[in-house]
């Protein structure tokens, strides 16, 4: 019998139909989900971070991406973010630039993360954005103040989270003209776009420098380059000092200054990457008495103190999910990145994409409830974070105590361009209960 051409045609279409069903039927559930989304299944959702768990930077930045797992722990145990549970990929980037790039280019292609959150560095981050730019990766509140990291055109998935540095150094500026007015200051800084930000930011503040000394990202570990800091800070007279530097250049510097006898003669006064005390009297306990106060900048309550909402609710969640670490600026900085996080995916919506995600940010995210005492900036337009700084005394103990007294925080607010610096009134929404959002 002769079987027709398009008859065979038809029978052949009906077997291949046939094996792809069994196929289909084969393969799990999970696989025709409608959350197709890169690092994303109907239970989870993976994200990224790039941090120096080594090298010259390590010491206390080490603490943030457990900080922000511990909040992410506890988000799971209850509930997760719309029935998904978080899980954290942590790659050590040793405060390389080159390294940040490899690492980046495994957590996005190998690891297949949904987005990056809290990648540290101004470098860093510098390195790695042509590639997340290119793949349309998410890049949530990098640890960093670069003040370009704004600029939603030129990075259009990155979200600025802290103050800029530019805008850091304004206040900072007009700090020093209202409490130092008539003092001999110089200034030591990290000799890259982190300090370069900053000595734009002093420009427009017009601040003065008796001396300014630079810094190769890492040189801090020697100790002759040490010396020729202290060097230059004694032959320029100097009676107050800056430093614009992370934890590990401020320890070295007070360190240093202790021992050439300077204690008690120098009035140090930091900024707000290298100014935390806990890795300082860890990193140089001889300095006691030069961190004992010395005067630095934060954006975030003190983290000894335990009448903030958002810190003692941080407390509660360090006690039991990061048990072992001291509750300090770098754990708070952890978490309150957590807590921002879990709010935009939350915002995204149940069926979670990438644009989603980015789209909830710009149009929800100055709402999101936060630790910081500035409002948050993000919009269409716009990937600025926060816009201020409040100065405390910092004490041997690893206090910080703000300049007026416990609890009594003095706000200095301004951008990341020519604008005023002004004293603004702290209002952020309250702690959501149990530190669980419900956006």
């Amino acid at each position: 019998m002769l079987v027709h051409r398009s008859t065979k045609r038809g029978v052949f279409a009906a077997t291949i139909a046939a094996v792809a069903a069994l196929a289909v039927s084969a393969l799990p559930a999970q696989a025709f989900t409608p959350h197709s989304e890169i690092g994303v299944t109907a239970n989870t959702i993976k994200l990224g971070i790039t941090v120096p768990l080594t090298g010259s930077a390590a010491p206390g930045y080490n603490k943030v991406p457990y900080a922000m797992k511990a909040y992410f722990d506890y988000v799971n145990d209850n509930g997760g973010v719309n029935g998904r549970k978080i899980s954290l990929v942590i790659k050590d980037d040793a405060y390389s630039p080159i390294l940040a790039k490899s690492v980046t280019n495994d957590l996005i292609l190998k690891d297949k993360v949904f987005a990056l959150v809290g990648t540290l560095g101004t470098a860093n981050n510098e390195a790695t954005t042509k590639f997340v730019n290119d793949k349309g990766v998410p890049r949530l509140f990098v640890n960093t103040g670069y003040s370009g990291f704004a600029n939603a055109k030129k990075y259009p998935s990155t979200y600025a989270l802290f103050p800029s540095y530019y805008m850091e150094a304004k206040v900072m500026g007009s700090f020093l003209a209202e409490k130092y007015a008539g003092h001999k200051v110089a200034l030591l800084y990290q000799d890259d776009d982190f300090g370069l930000d900053a000595l734009a930011g002093f420009g427009q503040a017009g601040t003065s420098f008796v001396a300014k000394i630079p810094y190769a990202s890492g040189s801090q570990v020697d100790p002759t380059v040490i010396g020729k800091w202290i060097t230059s800070i004694v032959a320029s007279g100097a009676d107050t000092v800056v430093v614009f530097g992370v934890s590990t250049a401020t320890a070295a510097a007070l360190g240093g200054a202790y021992k050439a006898g300077l204690a008690g003669k120098i009035q140090w006064i930091l900024g707000s990457v290298g100014a935390d005390p806990t890795t300082i009297k860890t990193l140089a306990p001889t300095a006691l008495p030069l961190l004992n106060g010395a005067i630095a900048a934060s954006f975030l309550p003190s983290a000894s103190d335990a009448n903030d909402e958002y810190v003692k609710q941080f407390a509660e969640i360090n006690a039991k999910y990061n048990k072992g670490a001291t509750l300090d600026n770098n754990v708070l900085v952890g978490m309150n990145a957590g807590m921002l996080t879990v709010q935009a995916l939350r915002a995204a919506g149940t069926n979670l994409t990438r644009a989603k995600l980015m789209a909830a940010i710009e149009s929800q995210g100055s709402k999101f409830a936060s630790a910081g005492f500035a409002p948050l900036g993000w919009s269409k337009t716009s990937h600025v974070g926060y816009n201020g700084y409040w100065f405390g005394k910092l004490g041997a103990d690893g206090s910080q105590t703000p300049l007026d007294g416990a609890g009594k925080y003095v706000l200095y607010t301004t951008d990341s361009s020519s604008g005023a610096v002004a004293k603004a009134t702290i209002a952020r929404p309250a702690m959501p209960a149990k530190g669980l959002p419900t956006n």
